[in-house]
């Protein structure tokens, strides 16, 4: 018997799962019907965080019967971020795109991506939530402000940074090292490495089943991921261009007070522990306290991006890969 001929498919769909199970079904279908003949050949790579319902086995059934799904189960709930970068790391195609799996983006506009992506031969392709339907005080505010400033500070004019539904070029995502919660800003790790970015209005779709996994506190998280992401793409290749100005400045400042009050001691003998101990305390700790804070939390950051990057570690454990049954001959 011949054995079947692999083609390595030229476009991969990768959507990450956590107790989704009354949206995955009818996802696949809608994937399946715009990919199919158009979009040819295809892969879904599905991805589930580790669901505690009947996720898992939707999606085994399925790749069951569809010889170009891939499922990948992770061996813990990593979240959304982690969940895409392992199904990156499993996706092969030429051109990557991601989604939510809770039917909140529509795979009928999987063609806008893609037709921008030819139009423009750009490397990321964004979707941007124009007209958003979630809650205006609790998720539209805080979010256009979030991008507005994530937008400022990276250079990337794009109005939402947030959205999982992207169409990458694979050289591009397979560049772009993915931990904690950066997936919202990988247009703008990936503009760091030259990459062209544009984006392409979207519906958003209100879900209709499940339960919505983000709230208020993620808005508080994000702002920190900013910072984050700042100094990478700022300082990364020269963090003391960041470091360096604002500890000379303390330093200076501190040495200032300590020169002036050696000189106060050694030209009027003045007491300087009984007359100016507090002043004295304060030009060392401006020294040394101050830096310290910022720098510890800031080369963690660096330290982490780091390690994964120089050790090709992936931030995931696999409890298993489920292939299509024809996949597996």
């Amino acid at each position: 018997m011949d054995e079947i001929e692999y083609r390595r498919p030229k476009y991969s769909i990768v959507v990450p799962f956590h107790d989704e199970q009354e949206s995955v079904l009818e996802l696949y279908r809608q994937l399946s019907e715009v990919m199919t003949e158009r979009y040819e050949p295809v892969e879904f790579v599905f991805v589930d965080d580790h669901s505690g319902d009947a996720t898992p086995q939707i999606l085994a059934d399925i790749a069951e019967l569809d010889e170009r799904v891939v499922v990948v189960r992770l061996k813990r709930n990593y979240g959304q971020t982690v969940a895409l970068a392992a199904g990156f790391d499993h996706a092969a195609g030429d051109i990557i795109l991601s989604m939510d799996g809770d039917l909140q983006h529509d795979p009928g506009e999987i063609p806008l991506l893609l037709d921008r992506m030819e139009a423009s031969d750009a490397d990321i392709v964004s979707g941007w939530r124009r007209d958003r339907v979630d809650n205006l005080l609790l998720r539209r505010i805080p979010s256009r402000i979030a991008n507005w400033i994530m937008a400022k500070l990276s250079g990337v004019d794009i109005h939402d940074f947030g959205t999982t539904f992207k169409a990458y070029r694979r050289e591009t995502i397979k560049d772009v090292k993915l931990y904690g919660e950066l997936h919202r800003f990988i247009p703008a790790l990936a503009a760091w490495n030259g990459a062209q970015v544009v984006e392409v209005p979207i519906t958003n779709v209100d879900r209709t089943g499940g339960k919505s996994h983000y709230g208020i506190s993620r808005t508080f998280r994000v702002m920190f991921d900013l910072l984050t992401i700042r100094f990478l793409i700022r300082y990364m290749s020269r963090p003391l261009h960041f470091f360096g100005p604002t500890g000379a400045l303390a330093m200076l400042g501190g040495a200032g007070i300590l020169f002036g009050l050696l000189v106060d001691k050694l030209w009027l003998g003045t007491d300087i522990f009984m007359h100016h101990g507090p002043l004295m305390v304060l030009g060392m700790m401006l020294t040394l306290f101050g830096m310290q804070l910022l720098a510890i939390g800031l080369l963690g950051e660096l330290m982490t991006r780091t390690y994964f990057e120089a050790n090709e570690k992936p931030t995931y454990r696999i409890e298993r890969i489920v292939r299509g049954a024809l996949a597996r001959r």
